[in-house]
């Protein structure tokens, strides 16, 4: 069964680099083939995997409902979706990439998002981990396009803007009926977790998962279109990434002061 990892915050945190840093840790664990999920329209995720992509989710919703009733004979919607959704997954070394593309337009996506679904849930299981980059905010939260999450981490930086989106997401996540094993706030471009923050989060019944400190190098990378699985393993957000996925794997209780 697939351990399932989604990240959330709003949007310019550092979203995209963390979830990148997260494929990058759990590769090197060795344990399996992950599934890496760009679920934000407006992501980069597949660059800064450094893979190229073949299509979109959204696409695919597009084309079957204008297709629906011109099927191949013998094809099933859900055959057909199979299908197509294999061609337009990215293979890589390591892992898999699917890109969701944008979201829902005009018209009825009910049985069409319930078909997708189906499908991706059961990919899933062939995978050790999943990592979902959702979009900014809190749609997929309220769409329940995020589900069966084991370790759900809401990125905010220091700004009072970025922590509140935080919080908010937190509070969603604990109100609607999903399963989300566990939740906690990660700090991004942070060397510490202050510790009027830490009681501001139990407050508001959100854990902290950690600090990653703010990084040259990802900067420089992220502004020369270098992806961030070639970044070395002593580097220090790397290094604080791998530490946060050890206690959420192992249920180690996140650290009150950094």
């Amino acid at each position: 069964m697939s351990f399932t990892i989604a990240l959330s915050g709003k949007g310019g945190v550092g979203k995209t680099s963390i979830a990148s840093l997260v494929v990058r840790s759990l590769l090197s664990r060795r344990e399996g083939p992950v599934f890496a999920v760009d679920a934000d329209p407006n992501s980069n995720f597949a660059d800064q995997l450094g893979v190229a992509e073949y299509g979109t989710v959204g696409d695919l919703r597009e084309e079957l409902l204008k297709v629906k009733d011109s099927l191949p004979a013998g094809m099933s919607k859900a055959d057909f979706i199979g299908y197509r959704i294999q061609e337009i997954i990215v293979e890589s070394k390591g892992f898999d990439l699917l890109n969701m593309g944008r979201p829902e337009g005009p018209g009825c996506y009910c049985y069409v998002n319930s078909l997708l679904r189906e499908f991706l849930d059961t990919r899933g299981d062939n995978y050790r981990y999943t990592v979902v980059d959702n979009e900014a905010g809190m749609e997929h939260l309220s769409r329940r396009t995020t589900r069966d999450v084991d370790a759900l981490l809401v990125v905010s930086d220091l700004t009072p803007v970025s922590l509140a989106a935080a919080f908010r997401i937190g509070e969603l996540a604990r109100s609607l009926d999903l399963k989300i094993r566990r939740a906690g706030l990660l700090l991004n471009r942070a060397s510490k977790v202050p510790p009027a923050l830490v009681e501001r989060a139990a407050e508001r019944g959100l854990a902290i998962f950690g600090s990653i400190p703010e990084d040259t190098e990802i900067l420089t990378r992220s502004r020369g279109g270098m992806p961030l699985l070639g970044i070395g393993e002593d580097n220090a957000a790397y290094r604080a990434v791998g530490g946060i996925l050890e206690r959420i794997f192992t249920g180690v209780p996140e650290p009150v002061r950094e």
